[in-house]
């Protein structure tokens, strides 16, 4: 812990449970165009009437000869341009059998449709007749034409075709060359998700179609898997079997280290091998990637030979290309030049472990890479049960990233994080560190614009995960050999190397989180991009025999830091949760002033924040902050438990939030009047993902759950307060974005912060004005644990962390000292 800091104050007593159920709707629901109803319903009854003839006619073709065949008919409904397509009331999840599968977005001369496809079961196809001809003939009670929100929103209706089902990007499908591709399986409540997988793969034998019977990811209501096949393939197999949701190209891996030119510095490493001091503790840094050597000298006593694995047995557990033994030197040491620069002891209270899961020669095959990752933490497990670990991953696939919905890879990231019910650890945390990936070199002329036109790589647009993008401080050359050659990046901003979420869409997760050192990178007189050592990190070689040190950069480099960081907090805090973890590495970070000059654009508004969120995330984190407050800050640390949903006899609603009165010095804060005040708030939680895409909208969202924080207004009491708070909780049900009066205090804003699973916000102002906001909430927001009861988990409890920090300009405040005295009076707010 950093020299003359305070330690962390734990808030250990329960907050005030407040009970809320949804008031029912309000506000303005989705848009959909104006219909005559005649005409209309009169369209779509013939189209699903041929609909239902084409599929027949193509059923008897396969009987004729001897085809496997589908049951029910695939149908894809489509909205109008620039209008909403009501998905949920294309569903029945009880005794129908009506599913909906996949919902695509597509943009045609720049107006945006939707696109869903639906199944229906044999003998079903009257269901949609019914609801046409109900629109055309009956009203409702109130006068509207009956199921006219369905209706109205539909423009047309066809059977689905292969493209129906593809959701990766558009290049990337089939042609007459098989590929991998992932199946997502639709699996029925109380069906075996293996028994499904098994039912596909007899027909993919008759069809000739290779898949992988081993590699499954299993999701709520969905299974996926592996298949090589091409474009008529996959036609044949929409064709020929009823569990079809949606196809995706399978997942390639990025080679995205470099060999350097080492430094020959083999004495630097006797020198700190005399120094350092290795306490070995239960806290462990696991890297994935390609085996560590551990006979390196700086990494011998880190490393143990049993903690050493590959995902393959057969593999070795050596490095076979430098890049695992690379991350390891910076997880040890977090930056070893800095040791070396000087003769102090340097204490490692931390181990590694190394779980190899690339292979020595070529690349895998398309195998699921969730699954190879969810095997790889496993073997962690099971080998050192006892540790608590810090899982850090710089491999990563450019597929199915560039508009940041979820992947099967990054859902798997997801789902180890969370705990899966198959997994023999159940309902364990994990924290996942993952890199967010490189730029193209042949790009590097066009920074900063190449960055932010490239996008953080999958499965960095995991929710639960930490994703590392990186910085650089480096920018000076000492190599005489490159005089005149231009250092891309300034010192402070963006390094070159580094990837962002500028092109995602604006619904899902800030990413990268944070941003670490990644190094910087030159060009020459011809706008050509290279690397340099001055302009890299130092680590560790694998190739002792030639050298001991190698050249490190991009967001690999940066990714290891991370992991270093989030070990030293592990080791202060020993029973600190991994969701407080990474909620206390984002509590802690800051951009600097080039951040601000490179994309931040003054014009007082939220969105001014959003290129910097989406550049740097929230910044370049700070140890001292993290782990400590000095005498003039604050931080105080929240570990929870709730219930977000429960049942009532109309249905399903909120269950609880909780409520929090602060030991707030309000006594100092009134007589520091208008001093400058700073007070920030993060909220961190883990979701259980289902990342099938049918949309994540109302009952399909891809979070189980979601939550979100408030504070009291300046002499608001605590009555009015959660009066307020009952009212957000209601309007987020009902997906309606609704201005509240909190909301200008907060740099960032509602509709920067409530993304993906961590939430963090910041408000300066007066110590007067702060004095009496010591009142914090915790809500639910909706999550398909309640909008798809029929899976079981509505009744279902997890975690979050609240990190809340004061700081005051005047550093001899005792602001600190103060809280220390309070924090024995009763916390929790009885209600």
């Amino acid at each position: 812990m950093a020299e003359n800091n305070n330690p962390l104050i734990f808030l250990n007593e329960s907050p005030a449970r407040y009970s809320y159920t949804s008031k029912g709707s309000g506000g303005v629901g989705p848009t959909r165009p104006q219909r005559d109803r005649a005409l209309h319903s009169q369209k779509l009854e013939q189209e699903l009437k041929d609909a239902f003839s084409l599929a027949h006619s193509e059923k008897q073709v396969r009987a004729v000869a001897s085809l496997p065949c589908t049951e029910g008919v695939y149908l894809q409904f489509k909205s109008s341009p620039d209008f909403d397509l009501i998905t949920k009331s294309l569903e029945s999840t009880k005794e129908s059998g009506v599913r909906l599968l996949n919902v695509r977005e597509i943009e045609v001369n720049e107006q945006k449709i939707l696109l869903a496809t639906v199944f229906v079961p044999k003998g079903l196809e009257w269901l949609f007749l019914k609801k046409v001809d109900e629109y055309a003939q009956k009203d409702t009670k109130w006068g509207y034409p009956k199921n006219a929100a369905l209706i109205e929103s539909i423009d047309a209706i066809r059977l689905a075709v292969t493209k129906s089902f593809w959701q990766s990007n558009a290049d990337l499908y089939p042609d007459e060359t098989p590929v991998w591709c992932e199946a997502w399986l639709r699996v029925e409540r109380g069906n075996n998700p293996m028994d499904v997988v098994s039912n596909f793969e007899t027909v993919c034998q008759v069809l000739s179609i290779p898949s992988k019977e081993n590699q499954v990811l299993k999701f709520p209501e969905r299974a996926v898997v592996l298949i090589k096949a091409d474009r008529s393939q996959l036609t044949e197999l929409i064709a020929s079997t009823d569990v079809i949701a949606e196809f995706r190209r399978a997942q390639v891996t990025a080679d995205f280290w470099m060999k350097l030119p080492p430094f020959e510095q083999a004495e630097w490493v006797d020198n700190l091998l005399q120094r350092m001091q290795v306490n070995h503790s239960i806290v462990s840094i696991c890297i994935l990637d390609t085996g560590v050597n551990n006979g390196h000298p700086l990494i011998q006593p880190i490393l143990s030979d049993e903690d050493c694995q590959a995902w393959l047995s057969d593999w070795g557990t050596n490095d076979h290309r430098g890049h695992g033994t690379l991350m390891a030197g910076l997880a040890i040491f977090g930056n070893i030049e800095k040791h070396l620069s000087h003769n102090l002891p340097v204490i490692i209270e931390h181990c590694l472990e190394s779980i190899k899961i690339l292979p020595p020669n070529g690349e895998n095959d398309p195998d699921l890479y969730g699954e190879i990752t969810m095997q790889a933490v496993s073997l962690a497990e099971i080998q050192a049960p006892q540790k608590q670990r810090v899982i850090v991953m710089a491999v990563s696939s450019s597929i199915d990233s560039g508009t940041g919905k979820p992947s099967s890879w990054s859902g798997a990231v997801d789902q180890i994080a969370f705990g899966t019910d198959d997994s023999p650890h159940y309902k364990i945390k994990r924290l996942i560190i993952i890199a967010a990936g490189n730029t193209d070199p042949n790009e590097w002329q066009h920074y900063p614009v190449a960055s932010q036109n490239t996008s953080v790589e999958s499965p960095g647009q995991s929710w639960n995960a930490l994703t590392v993008g990186a910085y650089t401080e480096k920018n000076q050359i000492t190599d005489k050999t490159l005089n005149g050659w231009a250092v891309i990046a300034p010192f402070g901003g963006l390094s070159p190397f580094s990837t962002t979420s500028m092109n995602w869409g604006k619904k899902w997760a800030i990413k990268p989180d944070v941003v670490f050192e990644g190094g910087n990178a030159i060009l020459d007189e011809y706008g050509k991009g290279y690397e340099c050592n001055d302009l890299s990190l130092l680590s560790t070689n694998y190739e002792l025999q030639t050298q001991s040190f190698q050249s490190f950069n991009m967001t690999s480099a940066a990714s290891a830091q991370a992991a270093w960081f989030a070990a030293q907090i592990m080791t202060a805090y020993p029973n600190i949760w991994v969701e407080t973890v990474r909620s206390l590495i984002v509590h802690s970070a800051s951009w600097t002033e080039k951040m601000y000059e490179q994309f931040f654009k003054n014009t007082n508004t939220k969105g001014d924040y959003r290129p910097l969120l989406r550049t740097f995330g929230y910044g370049l984190p700070n140890l001292e902050k993290a782990i400590g407050c000095l005498d003039n800050a604050l931080t105080l640390v929240v570990q929870e438990s709730i219930q977000p949903f429960k049942k009532k006899e109309s249905g399903y609603a909120t269950n609880e939030m909780h409520l929090f009165e602060l030991p707030w010095p309000r006594d100092i804060l009134l007589n520091l009047g208008a001093m400058e005040v700073t007070l920030r708030i993060t909220l961190s939680y883990f979701i259980d993902p289902s990342p099938g895409e049918v949309g994540w909208k109302d009952k399909y969202t891809y979070a189980s759950h979601g939550f979100r924080f408030d504070i009291n207004l300046p002499s608001e009491t605590q009555e009015n307060f959660i009066r307020r708070i009952n009212s957000a909780i209601q309007n987020d049900e009902q997906n309606i974005v609704v201005a509240q009066n909190s909301g200008q205090r907060w740099k960032l804003g509602r509709d920067n912060r409530n993304l993906g699973s961590i939430h963090s916000d910041y408000w300066v102002g007066t110590a007067a004005e702060l004095a009496t906001c010591n009142l914090v909430a915790v809500y639910p927001t909706m999550g398909w644990w309640r909008g798809r009861p029929h899976l079981g988990k509505w009744n279902s409890r997890t975690r979050y962390s609240l990190i809340i920090s004061l700081e005051t300009e005047d550093t001899t405040v005792p602001i600190y000292e103060t809280v220390a005295n309070l924090i024995r009076t009763k916390i929790a707010v009885k209600v």
